[in-house]
C-alpha cells in the first residue's frame, strides 16, 4: 500500500553566527519551501514542525542570489500557505499521533546540524513513519537527523549499513565552514553518517518505489537530497 499523501517538513530550531559581521545560519528558506511547493502540488498535505516551535530564517537564504523574486514573494507574504504555516510552526508535542503521515522530510540550513542531533521529538516521528513504511528524507545539511533515527526492530539508526548523501566534508573545506562546524563541537554530515555504520556519497538517491515523478524530479536536480524507505 502506497504511504498516505501526508508529509511532515522538519525545521531546524537552531541559530548560530556564520557568516560575516557574526551574521547567523537558520533555516536555509528554500530548502524548505522548494519541497513544500513540490508536495503541495502532488497532492500532500503538508506541516511544518521544529523541535521547539521556533526556527530563525539563516541570513544568506535571503539574500537575492539564493532567494529570486518569485520565491521572496511567497517568503515575505505571511499569508501564503507557507509563510503562515512557518509563523505557526508546530512542535512535535502538537503532532497528532493517530495521523498517519506518509513522509518525512528534514529541511537544512548549516544550523541543522546543531540541532538535530539532538531532536529527539522529530527524530521519533521520523522513526513512526519509517516503521509505518513511510519515506524519511533529507536535503542538505538535514542528514543530520539520520544517525539519531533509529529502527526498532535493529536498534540502530536507520541508516546504519547504508550508502548515503549529504553535503560534503570537501564542501565545508570549500565554503571556509569547517572551523566553525568544530567549534560548534559539531560532526559534519559525512562523520555523522560514519559513526552510524553508514557510507556517505554525493550525487545519490535512495528509493525503494517510485513515490511520485515531482518528487524524483526534485531530488535528481539537487546533488544533495536523500530519501529513504524502509
Amino acid at each position: 500500500m502506497a504511504p498516505a499523501r501526508k508529509a511532515l517538513i522538519a525545521i531546524t530550531s537552531a541559530h548560530a553566527p556564520l557568516y560575516p559581521d557574526g551574521k547567523e545560519t537558520g533555516l536555509f528558506i528554500t530548502e524548505a519551501l522548494h519541497p513544500f511547493q513540490v508536495f503541495r502540488k502532488a497532492g500532500f498535505e503538508v506541516e511544518l514542525v521544529s523541535e521547539t516551535g521556533t526556527y530563525q530564517p539563516d541570513w544568506l537564504s535571503e539574500q537575492k542570489d539564493w532567494l529570486n523574486n518569485a520565491d521572496r514573494a511567497i517568503w515575505e507574504d505571511h499569508s501564503s500557505e507557507f509563510r503562515s504555516k512557518l509563523d505557526k510552526l508546530l512542535k512535535p508535542a502538537d503532532i497528532d499521533p493517530k495521523k498517519q503521515y506518509g513522509l518525512f522530510f528534514a529541511s537544512a540550513g548549516h544550523a541543522s546540524l546543531i540541532d538535530y542531533p539532538e531532536a529527539k521529538g522529530l527524530q521519533g516521528i521520523a522513526a513512526k513513519i519509517f516503521t509505518s513504511g513511510g519515506i524519511v528524507s533529507a536535503v542538505c545539511h538535514g542528514g543530520a537527523i539520520f544517525p539519531g533515527i533509529i529502527d526498532p526492530a535493529t536498534g540502530k539508526s536507520i541508516i546504519a549499513n547504508r550508502r548515503v548523501t549529504g553535503f560534503t566534508n570537501r564542501g565545508e573545506e570549500e565554503h571556509g565552514i569547517l572551523e566553525t562546524i568544530k567549534a560548534w563541537n559539531r560532526q559534519t554530515i559525512e562523520a555523522s553518517a560514519a559513526s552510524c555504520g553508514a557510507t556517505c556519497e554525493p550525487n545519490l538517491i535512495l528509493m525503494s518505489e517510485d513515490f511520485g515523478s515531482n518528487f524524483v524530479r526534485y531530488f535528481s536536480r539537487r546533488s544533495l537530497g536523500c530519501v529513504l524507505h524502509h
